[in-house]
């Protein structure tokens, strides 16, 4: 096994907190279960978000009350998400919320009408990957796709690797864009709980399936595969943890939980 490249790392990054509205200008459904909203406002311009693990918190207002004041909507329900795309000249902003269960943000993301007020906050920092891995492991749920999208994005076109998306069946495949050297799985959960079926992926990964050199590893879905992640990036790979992630996005029965930054 070769040693790691020198200098590929996570650079943290802080940024000054912002407070921004907008309004749901375009809902578009990519799977049954998986919906991008576009939000727009003169705010967004000036938006950035450099890293690809980025959180911004999302406050949805109530959608029936029209002309929303500041103090309404920084006081409404929020959850945070990954951002997708942005305009930071025209002033627009692109999320992916997955449909799961019925908390704040999927009933808002299935039935805001177009022009419903929302509220977005931060970044409050960025982790930003810096240098270039020898290769990359990807894997998450519908929660991670966001993120593994803005990472598979940063690859050239020689990078190699891996990348596995647990979804519930066929139906609700997310398809990654990845150079030709990287495998793209989706793995099926077919009745089974969120995060078994990822997790008994990582399981099965092996000493001997280690790529050589520096492996960037991100792993983030239901919080009960944090222990596969790490078992496998941290122990079984001996992984650089500052070119590691490992986190749990969403918790079983916590609707509150917010992914650690």
């Amino acid at each position: 096994m070769s040693n790691p490249t020198l200098g590929t790392r996570l650079e943290p990054r802080r940024h000054e907190l912002l407070f921004r509205s907008a309004t749901l200008a375009q809902r578009t459904f990519l799977t049954p279960a998986f919906v991008r909203l576009r939000l727009e406002g003169a705010e967004l311009r000036g938006f950035d978000s450099p890293g690809a693990d980025d959180h911004i918190r999302v406050f949805f207002p109530d959608a029936s009350i029209t002309g929303a004041s500041i103090d309404e909507i920084r006081s409404a329900p929020n959850r945070e998400y990954t951002p997708v795309e942005w305009d930071a000249v025209k002033g627009w902003l692109d999320i992916d919320v997955a449909l799961h269960g019925a908390g704040v943000g999927s009933r808002w993301a299935r039935s805001a009408p177009i022009g419903a007020p929302v509220g977005i906050g931060g970044p409050r920092g960025s982790m930003v990957l810096v240098g270039r891995p020898d290769a990359w492991l990807l894997a998450g749920d519908e929660t991670a796709v966001p993120a593994i999208r803005r990472f598979a994005a940063m690859m050239d076109e020689h990078a190699v690797g891996r990348i596995t998306i647990e979804v519930p069946d066929a139906a609700h495949d997310l398809p990654i864009a990845a150079p030709s050297g990287v495998e793209v799985v989706q793995l099926h959960r077919d009745g089974r709980r969120a995060g078994e079926e990822l997790s008994d992926w990582l399981d099965a990964l092996d000493v001997e399936e280690r790529p050589d050199g520096c492996v960037f590893g991100f792993v983030a879905a239901e919080q009960s595969v944090v222990r596969a992640g790490r078992s496998l990036l941290l122990d079984r790979w001996t992984g650089d943890p500052s070119a590691t992630v490992v986190k749990g996005y969403w918790k079983r029965g916590t609707a509150e939980y917010h992914a650690p930054h």
